[in-house]
């Protein structure tokens, strides 16, 4: 949820019935409770801030007093120009009151910071910002709903500090799962505070954490009475002289399930492709005529353009070619780039189901678009109508409708080349099936990032293929 979603959230909360003094309460004890179930007693410095993030830490400074903890609590302006639920708190914390300096972190062990809470929009001011450079050098820190100076609906830091834990509140901000706020975050635990789950039926939220419960099932289903071209014909144009990118596409389609599974390839390309591959086709193209033959056939379910294509015109007319057919359409890499030229073009061409795949360098040739992440996705979506799947360790799949799923489970061992030609052929293996392309993608992106975190260290791209069904086999019932 956005922050201005989170802040209807609590209004609506409120006109409910549950007074906001409780909602703080409860707040403040729910990061009371994971501190205790983590640290044994030791002094800790809770740092306070003028609004609503500094009225939790008075609470969580009264329930680690009240467990027996040495607590030392510094606020960041006057005591009496608290506000409200915050002001309500603050005068049942009997301690002192400390102003925010350096000095409130003599001997601490843990310090809890709930100066500015995610709805912050500057830098830090060298008061604050001071104090918690100085917290990072001598203690683990602890932040309420996110660590100071994370801008909560980009993950933009300005001044923050990395913490170790990070306890929010009923549902998750873009920062705890955007970068660089994710990495500042730690552990992100999110606690029930009494916001009841109706109020997501006025607010509606179209950012969502990828996690199998969207798309499992959505997934391609085996039928008796089924055959090969019931799961689905995979098409992807393999490129000449670099083979290696569509190969690991083609099998990651057939791995995911597309029954068939062909590469178009140039004639003095043939005898490469025909000797590496077993289960895959491989479909000798002459002249273009025969290439606008091959994918009129409309038992092809899905194309794949860009996995070492090479850049230029010939990619750009097969591409285009591919989405005059109307049917689902990835284009990767160097399809992506030889529109650089002329972005519109491929805007207008797109008529059907599409998914693009850019890495953060093929997003800017395309777009000129600014922002964070999650903005540029939305942007790029709805300019171009396609699902615009936009790669990194935070990748987002966004929807032309203003849909936008953000993707945390890929590992540091991702970064090494073809993984994103292994992605492009999940993709394309569920929308061959006919998935719905913005779940197809999201489901890819997820299955992609568990196949390299159950693999470990030593991970090639071409191991990716062939860790798929194990995903498959470990996705958590939904009966």
């Amino acid at each position: 949820m956005t922050v201005s979603q989170m802040g209807e959230a609590d209004r609506l909360t409120v006109a409910a019935g549950t007074p906001s003094v409780t909602l703080m309460e409860n707040a403040g004890a729910s990061v009371a409770h994971e501190i205790l179930r983590r640290w044994s007693p030791r002094r800790v410095a809770v740092l306070c801030g003028p609004g609503n993030n500094g009225g939790d830490g008075f609470v969580v400074a009264r329930h680690l007093d009240a467990a027996g903890w040495d607590v030392r609590l510094a606020l960041l302006g006057a005591r009496d120009s608290l506000k409200g639920a915050a002001a309500h708190h603050a005068q049942l914390w009997a301690g002192a009151v400390e102003a925010l300096t350096p000095a409130i972190l003599d001997g601490a062990g843990l310090v809890v910071d709930a100066l500015f809470g995610s709805g912050l929009t500057r830098a830090l001011e060298s008061q604050a910002g001071g104090v918690l450079a100085d917290a990072a050098k001598v203690a683990p820190i602890v932040a309420v709903d996110v660590p100071s100076g994370v801008m909560g609906d980009t993950g933009e830091a300005l001044g923050a500090m990395a913490t170790t834990l990070t306890v929010t509140f009923f549902r998750k901000k873009p920062a705890h799962l955007l970068l660089p706020g994710r990495d500042l975050c730690g552990e992100v635990v999110v606690t029930e505070i009494g916001t009841p789950s109706s109020v997501l039926d006025e607010i509606l939220p179209q950012t969502f954490e990828n996690d199998p419960s969207l798309w499992q099932n959505k997934l391609p289903q085996l039928r008796e009475a089924g055959n090969k071209y019931t799961r689905g014909h995979a098409l992807i144009w393999g490129g000449y002289p670099m083979t290696g990118a569509a190969r690991m596409a083609a099998r990651a389609a057939a791995r995911v399930g597309a029954g068939l599974t062909t590469i178009a390839v140039p004639d003095a390309a043939l005898a490469i492709y025909a000797t590496a591959l077993l289960s895959i086709m491989v479909h000798p193209i002459g002249d273009p005529e025969e290439f606008g033959s091959l994918i009129a056939d409309d038992r092809i379910t899905a194309f794949l353009m860009g996995p070492g294509a090479g850049i230029g015109n010939a990619t750009r007319a097969r591409a285009l070619a591919m989405l005059s057919t109307g049917r689902a359409t990835v284009l990767d890499a160097d399809a992506l780039t030889s529109f650089q030229a002329d972005p519109p073009e491929l805007d207008q061409a797109i008529a059907g189901p599409c998914v693009l795949t850019p890495h953060e360098g093929e997003f800017a040739r395309l777009f000129d678009l600014a922002g964070d992440k999650l903005l540029r996705s939305r942007g790029a979506a709805q300019r171009s109508g396609a699902i615009v799947l936009l790669k990194g360790r935070d990748t987002v799949i966004a929807a032309p409708d203003g849909r936008a799923i953000i993707n945390a489970n890929a590992p540091p061992t991702l970064a090494t080349a073809g993984a994103g030609d292994v992605l492009s052929g999940i993709v394309l293996g569920l929308l061959a099936q006919c998935m719905e392309p913005f779940l197809a993608s999201a489901a890819a992106v997820w299955m992609h990032g568990e196949a390299a975190r159950s693999f470990g260290p030593g991970l090639l791209a071409e191991d990716l293929p062939d860790l798929l069904p194990e995903v498959f086999n470990k996705l958590p019932s939904t009966s």
